[in-house]
């Protein structure tokens, strides 16, 4: 249990919150640029009024809880501002989308700003096809930042000097990577990795949405969009028909290609970056992903075809396969509209799809879920406590697994993986008792809250402006707890208890 608060902590709180504020008003001068590029001067506007009040807020914040000395920053300081700031940055990140007129609600734009944010993917925009070039832009910035990591993005260029606190931040964001000495060179070593794709991955969805006969400025912007939402297992896309909408096998395997890679541990980029090319086989999270996805790949498809939903192979890969890995990757992207997942699939697809959304992709990447690396400590954990069972008793049991180096399984690790896995199932399993009440029934519950939980983002078309409020609020909550994995949602939670406590 932990003290109460004092004054002191409220300030480092609000202090580096106001300044993940801050960043996140810089970061509407892109959709604000894009506007003015492309003449939309009424968004641009938004755009303007909207940053500047971000700006402000953020600097309230710091003025209120600035002192000349403020304390050290503490892990209980670390995950509280993570996730204090991501509801903050929602809030003030929602009313773009309000004044765009796009939206029923400001319930609504938050919980797609939370959605991208968290890189799920789920909408509620309506007359998506109609939205400007500069509302586009903002949806798929956010969940590029989003997956990368928003409050360390904020503090490494506000605050670079602060290496301590920062990596205290980082893990409250559901990371623990150190791919350099520091923090602040671990957070540029993610961005160079990311804007180095971001690069390739653009021009390579240009020059195919070119081929289809997008117009060029169009096929740019389509190609940058779809590359942000891809590398970042983000789910967004342009248009309401998603990835179908380009009806193009070519931008299919190119966002196969980048969501896959996307959802690996940065650590394991970084790795191969540097010469290590053995890590990508050698990796748990890369042996376990494969077992799964070999897994659920025959279930899908054994599904879909003792259904007939699709007549020959290339339609079971482009619509069966692609929809599963979207799905295990926790990407979102469909090749399918929603509610062919209720009417066609079966039973026996879905399923397999649902508990890929929960498996999800690597620890420490921008993809959801139970993560890779988690799913093979458990199944090492398995393997150790039967080889104890069926050898002597005297025998040293010793189970390791390679992440990044070679590990030695131990007992806190193994319950760490296991609470995580257990808070993950809990959280599912609320999702889909919110669906159940709100009148949806139990497969289909099932299916969205996995993809809430998960962060994925398909829909089988629960997810809807028509949707009840309460069960808004709910996903809002789950998408939140899902991406910052439970750990700074709970400290954030105990801080918010003890603040309520009497003192003794």
């Amino acid at each position: 249990m932990i003290s109460r608060p004092k004054l002191d902590d409220y300030r480092i709180v609000g202090y580096y919150t106001g300044s993940v504020t801050i960043g996140v008003g810089l970061l509407m001068a892109i959709p604000l640029i894009t506007s003015l590029l492309r003449s939309e001067w009424s968004v641009a506007n938004d755009f303007l009024l909207s940053g500047a009040l971000a700006i402000a807020v953020g600097y309230a914040f710091r003025l209120v809880c600035w002192r000349p000395r403020l304390p050290g920053m503490s892990w209980m300081h670390g995950l509280v501002v993570s996730a204090f700031a991501w509801l903050v940055a929602m809030i003030v990140g929602a009313v773009p989308y309000y004044l765009s007129g796009h939206y029923a609600s400001f319930l609504d734009s938050t919980f797609d700003v939370m959605s991208g944010f968290t890189t799920t993917g789920l909408v509620l925009l309506q007359d998506l096809d109609h939205v400007s070039d500069g509302v586009n832009m903002w949806r798929h910035v956010i969940t590029y930042v989003g997956g990368q990591g928003m409050v360390v993005l904020a503090l490494t260029f506000l605050f670079s000097g602060m290496t301590s606190g920062l990596f205290k931040m980082y893990v409250g964001e559901g990371k623990d990577e150190r791919l350099e000495p520091n923090v602040i060179h671990t957070a540029k070593a993610i961005w160079q990795i990311s804007l180095i794709w971001l690069a390739a991955g653009t021009l390579a969805l240009w020059l195919a949405g070119l081929a289809i006969g997008m117009q060029p400025v169009r096929a740019f912007l389509h190609g940058l969009w779809v590359f942000m939402a891809a590398w970042s297992t983000g789910g967004f896309a342009p248009q309401s028909q998603n990835i179908l909408y380009y009806h193009s096998s070519l931008y299919e395997i190119l966002t196969f290609i980048l969501f896959v890679v996307g959802s690996f541990n940065f650590a394991l980029h970084y790795a191969v970056w540097n010469g290590r090319k053995r890590e990508i086989y050698r990796n748990i999270e890369t042996s376990a992903m494969f077992v799964t996805v070999s897994a659920l790949t025959a279930v899908t498809l054994i599904g879909l075809t003792r259904w007939g939903v699709y007549p020959n192979i290339m339609s079971l890969l482009r619509k069966g396969f692609y929809l599963l890995i979207s799905g295990h990757t926790t990407t979102g992207f469909m090749t399918i509209y929603s509610r062919q997942f209720a009417l066609e699939w079966g039973d026996m697809a879905i399923l397999a799809i649902t508990v890929a959304m929960l498996f999800g992709g690597s620890a420490c990447s921008t993809a959801g879920g139970f993560k890779g690396l988690r799913i093979g400590i458990i199944f090492k954990a398995l393997l150790q406590d039967i080889k104890k069972m069926v050898m002597p008793e005297s025998a040293v049991v010793v189970q390791r697994f390679h992440h990044g180096k070679d590990v030695v399984l131990t007992d806190p690790t193994v319950r760490a993986a296991m609470t995580i896995v257990v808070l993950y199932v809990a959280t599912w399993v609320a999702g889909t008792l919110g669906g159940v009440a709100s009148g949806y029934d139990m497969v289909s519950s099932m299916f969205e809250a996995a993809s809430v939980t998960g962060n994925v983002g398909l829909s089988d078309g629960i997810t809807a402006p028509s949707m009840p409020a309460a069960l808004k609020v709910l996903y809002i909550a789950i998408m939140w707890a899902g991406r910052m994995e439970f750990t700074s949602v709970l400290g954030l939670g105990a801080f918010a208890v003890a603040s309520f406590r009497r003192r003794r």
